[in-house]
């Protein structure tokens, strides 16, 4: 009886990393999960921060260093800290690493510490950090919730930088403060004030679903 040989079926490089479960931990929180496109979550900062790609950024990457610092920490404490005041300590942790970021910008940039304003603070009180905490970290392990941090954080930031992006190249037509128009371009002011946040927002969030719906088909 001939034994009928079998070649293995050839995966890609970047198939391979969607495929493994601790890879999908980060890509989640860029795409399928992000935190601002589909769970529509962090609204605060979201809206006030974005009139420009820098306050946008600076925003996005703090935001991600707490999430990173903080599901770390608490997954590493996951097994001593008592159920019955879980919540208040891991808003002591998240915390503690929002003043670090604080200080930090602080001494950094004075003018982009006073452009964020009080929502430097307000990151200890996002429900993405929170609710990464409570729902991932608490559960998983370090190298897991590490991902989960660090996907959910550059989803955050992504989702902020293409507000910003939009919102500084139509209300002030520059980017990163250098113009991209001639004079004659007429600003859009309405871009970079609070009502701006909102039309903007909703225009990428009929982009991402239209482009999700199209790619599910």
């Amino acid at each position: 009886m001939a034994i009928k040989k079998t070649t293995p079926t050839k995966v890609g490089f970047f198939q391979s990393l969607a495929s493994a479960p601790s890879t999908d931990e980060f890509i989640k929180g860029l795409w399928r999960e992000n935190p601002t496109f589909v769970q529509v979550l962090g609204m605060c900062p979201t809206l006030a921060v974005t009139n420009s790609l820098t306050n946008a950024l600076a925003m996005g990457l703090a935001t991600a260093f707490v999430l990173v610092a903080s599901n770390g920490l608490i997954s590493s404490l996951r097994n001593f800290i008592p159920k019955q005041v879980r919540i208040a300590t891991y808003i002591l942790i998240i915390a503690t690493f929002v003043t670090l970021i604080d200080y930090s910008i602080q001494a950094t940039s004075v003018s982009l510490h006073k452009s964020l304003g009080a929502f430097i603070s307000l990151i200890v009180v996002n429900c993405v950090i929170l609710g990464r905490a409570e729902a991932f970290a608490s559960k998983n392990s370090i190298g897991l919730s590490l991902l989960d941090g660090l996907g959910m954080g550059l989803g955050f930031t992504f989702a902020l930088s293409c507000l910003g992006t939009l919102r500084e190249i139509m209300g002030n037509g520059s980017l990163f403060n250098f113009p991209i128009f001639g004079p004659a371009y007429q600003e859009w002011v309405v871009m970079i004030l609070p009502a701006g946040g909102f039309f903007t927002l909703a225009i990428w969030l009929l982009f991402f679903n239209l482009l999700k719906k199209k790619s599910s088909k």
